[in-house]
């Protein structure tokens, strides 16, 4: 007989572990709520990405004159880019859903919860309940934005995330709440699209986790593109009068706009999966804790993805969900390399794009840790010049003394991208010279990490 894996949550670590585990032999059925892909990835991530392009597409137009072209003028259509966004989402659920439906995996809309430590059910909208039982249970329920008590969301004029993909109507001034990584990137995306940018930045500097040296290069072109910083400065009161939005602080400072967004992180969805009856433990913030190959403290049942407290990104989550299956189906073993959060790269979607991964610097000097530090911008790359883009610079962080590539970050063009290089080293312990030596094409922009690297 085979093995039955149940799973609550269709995101990124949902669905990749029902596609792996049915190709490996088990039984599957999964159990969605809202779309297969997953709320944050194709209802946060895809839109934003979307947006941002559309943005990137204005800025090349506006830009045309660097290049040698007649310069023309853009205008942003609304309805024609909601259309576009939700092209993509219903392309990409489709596309998720036929290829676990060809592999057999069972399909519930609903709500999914726990009712024992092997089983659960599923209640549609309608009211109707299925009842499932399992030999293993994975839950990757994902998270929701957190809205404070003191912000009184109308989805008109003070917006969570998840309704500015994008908004009803373009915001001709945007409050930004949130310095964070999804804070900036709506800040880019609005001031891209033609919006007056304000931004309450709670530290000293955006991007508080980020190098320093990285966050200011994301200030400067802030700043350049005339959006107001706000420092030091924490939200904590909105009013609403008319047409115009005053966002108080704790400082006394007052940001005024005609729209405000609140990016100030989010909550896992785990209140209503019944935990209690599997007896599975969650922690203060509502997390769900994991150990080195996913498992709760219920060891058949496993947790993924935000829902699991880890970093919250969608290559993550699908990572955990292919472990989780494999571990499920016992193809796994003690030279299994464990899944290294630390490694992780990320990427910011901004101008400058921004993207790092493994040891920061900044983090490397306040451990006290003796590293190598190179760093070559790309003014010197003769494909950076060629597209005009040659703002920002790539970084690398490696060992003295064996030369083992440490970490690393990008801010430029196609930053997403290049810091794939970096991590394949950081993920595998290869050394600077083995970037150095690579015969890399040129002109491109890769042929700067090879020079950092040296």
């Amino acid at each position: 007989m085979a093995l039955r894996l149940a799973i609550i949550g269709g995101g990124p670590a949902g669905n990749t572990a029902a596609s792996h585990a049915a190709r490996l032999g088990a039984e599957v059925t999964l159990v969605e709520q809202h779309v297969i892909g997953g709320a944050a990835h194709l209802w946060d991530c895809i839109p934003s990405k979307a947006m941002i392009a559309t943005g990137g597409a204005m800025g090349v137009i506006t830009r045309s004159e660097e290049m040698g072209l007649t310069p023309v003028k853009a205008a942003l259509d609304l309805d024609a880019l909601r259309q576009r966004i939700g092209d993509i989402e219903a392309r990409l659920e489709g596309d998720t859903r036929r290829l676990l439906e060809s592999q057999g995996v069972r399909l519930l809309a609903g709500a999914g919860r726990l009712t024992g430590p092997h089983s659960l059910v599923a209640e549609t909208a309608d009211g109707e309940v299925e009842v499932e039982e399992a030999d293993a249970i994975l839950l990757s329920t994902g998270s929701r934005p957190r809205i404070p008590d003191w912000a009184p969301i109308d989805g008109e004029r003070v917006l969570s995330t998840r309704q500015a993909y994008p908004p009803p109507r373009l915001p001709e001034h945007l409050v930004v709440i949130g310095s964070g990584v999804t804070g900036v990137e709506f800040v880019h995306m609005f001031s891209s699209l033609g919006s007056q940018v304000t931004l309450i930045v709670s530290r000293q500097q955006v991007l508080p986790q980020k190098d320093p040296e990285v966050a200011a290069a994301l200030e400067e072109e802030l700043l350049r593109r005339g959006v107001r910083l706000l420092k030091g400065a924490r939200a904590e009161g909105i009013d609403v009068a008319g047409d115009v939005v005053s966002v108080r602080c704790d400082d006394g400072r007052v940001a005024t706009g005609s729209h405000a967004l609140l990016a100030i992180g989010s909550l896992p969805n785990s209140e209503s999966l019944g935990l209690e009856a599997a007896g599975v433990a969650s922690d203060d913030g509502g997390y769900v804790p994991i150990d080195e190959s996913c498992r709760t403290n219920v060891p058949h049942i496993y947790a993924a993805g935000d829902l699991s407290g880890k970093l919250p990104l969608s290559s993550v989550a699908s990572m955990q969900g292919r472990r989780i299956a494999e571990h499920v189906m016992g193809h796994h073993g003690r030279n299994d390399r464990e899944l290294d959060y630390d490694k992780a790269a990320s990427a910011i979607f901004t101008v400058p794009e921004i993207a790092d991964v493994g040891l920061a610097e900044a983090d490397a000097f306040a451990a006290g840790r003796k590293v190598r530090v190179t760093k070559v911008p790309f003014s010197a790359s003769p494909k950076a010049l060629i597209e005009s883009h040659s703002k920002g610079f790539v970084k690398i962080v490696s060992d003295p003394n064996t030369g083992v590539v440490l970490g690393g970050s990008v801010v430029g063009r196609h930053a997403g991208e290049l810091v794939s290089v970096i991590a394949v080293a950081v993920t595998n312990g290869l050394r600077v010279a083995d970037i150095v030596e690579s015969l890399l094409v040129h002109p491109s922009l890769s042929e700067v990490l090879a020079e950092a690297a040296e």
